[in-house]
């Protein structure tokens, strides 16, 4: 193992476990996937959304991401405080407007519906998310109407309480509800992951222990670094990982460090951390910016101390709400030196550099998503 990552065997493997990092290596293996003898390393990025053009596709070295492919309408609630809305009809458009971007703008891109799809055709294959369920509302059977429109990985909830389960940045935490727990068995009737990032724990813990598959925290950080709901416990790492499943760690630095200098040394150390507490085949790499990075901060030359600002008046609400982790307002947004289109030949650099071995690099940078969308969607 790579210097500082432990390896706890103490308490053996879950069935669920087992079975993704066994059955699921074969079946990648098997499958026409990438190998471990391809030209180029396989990266995977657990969350992110469309560049400006075809050409920083290709520049990104990914032969696949998970996208983000619904509309958010923007309204404010009784209170006056900002809130963002994912309706059915928005999240129809978003697909639409993402198929017709793939036929058009991206035609080295390709709609990805199995995890033994990566690396069977040129270019990036694309996985769709959706970042909550409140697109699906009381109907579960909308669930399968957006998995026959692509949709592969759902987002349980987005911050807030929804139908579905307790988000991460509400006062008071809560976990699945009952249709919630319905939607979960949907969910793995019809072979989508069920996404926890933006969950309060105990709906990321309850999800765990109700989904029959495994579970991914496609893009966060660890709160052993930063107090703050929107991160996440090493309680839900591990039981993430217990279910066979993923979590990406991803560029939003304010969450990845109170320090006033952001650097790669701390995104590592967030990679190190989901290793130690999980595991080797839980860790890998996400975005949640698009691909070439964070649009506004790279206009500023990634001056984070002016791209901060604009998120200063959404931190002061959530503040005033009583949520806590709030009440100091965040200094940055981006690492530079990853904001940009080749963060992840960064990374991948950047982890040889800190000590890991070439075979765990390799899971990091995309082997471990592989599996994951390999093991639940064949």
């Amino acid at each position: 193992m790579a210097q500082g990552v432990k390896q706890d065997i103490s308490n053996g493997l879950s069935r669920r476990r087992f079975l993704a990092t066994g059955a699921a290596g074969l079946v990648a293996a098997c499958a026409g996937g990438v190998s471990r003898t391809s030209a180029r390393p396989l990266y995977i990025d657990g969350l992110s959304f469309f560049p400006e053009t075809a050409q920083d596709i290709a520049a990104s070295g990914l032969y696949a991401f998970i996208c983000d492919v619904s509309e958010v309408e923007s309204v404010t609630d009784a209170q006056g405080h900002p809130r963002y809305l994912r309706t059915f009809d928005a999240c129809d458009r978003g697909i639409d407007a993402a198929l017709a971007r793939m036929r058009t703008t991206f035609p080295n891109t390709w709609l990805a519906t199995k995890g033994s799809d990566i690396g069977s055709k040129p270019g990036a294959g694309v996985f769709f998310q959706l970042q909550s369920c409140e697109p699906i509302d009381n109907d579960l059977d909308r669930i399968a109407y957006f998995h026959g429109r692509g949709l592969r990985i759902l987002q349980l909830t987005h911050h807030n309480n929804n139908l579905f389960a307790g988000g991460a940045i509400e006062a008071h935490q809560s976990g699945l509800t009952a249709l919630g727990r319905d939607g979960i068995a949907e969910m793995n009737r019809l072979n989508i992951i069920p996404d926890v990032s933006h969950a309060s724990e105990p709906t990321a813990l309850e999800a765990a222990a109700q989904s029959q598959s495994p579970i991914i925290l496609s893009h966060g950080a660890c709160r052993a670094f930063v107090d703050n709901p929107r991160c996440a416990t090493d309680d839900m790492i591990r039981a993430v990982a217990e279910t066979g499943g993923v979590m990406g760690v991803f560029m939003m630095s304010f969450w990845l460090t109170n320090d006033p200098v952001p650097t790669i040394e701390h995104y590592i150390d967030h990679i190190r951390h989901v290793v130690n507490v999980g595991g080797i085949d839980a860790a890998a790499i996400a975005n949640d910016y698009p691909i070439t990075g964070q649009e506004n901060l790279r206009k500023l030359g990634n001056n984070n101390a002016e791209g901060v600002k604009t998120y200063h008046d959404w931190w002061r609400s959530i503040h005033e709400q009583g949520v806590p982790g709030f009440a100091t307002l965040p200094e940055h947004v981006v690492i530079p030196e990853l904001n940009n289109v080749y963060r992840m030949q960064t990374i991948h650099q950047s982890l040889e550099r800190a000590g890991f071995k070439a075979r765990e690099v390799e899971k990091i940078m995309g082997g471990n998503w592989q599996r994951v969308l390999v093991d639940v969607l064949g």
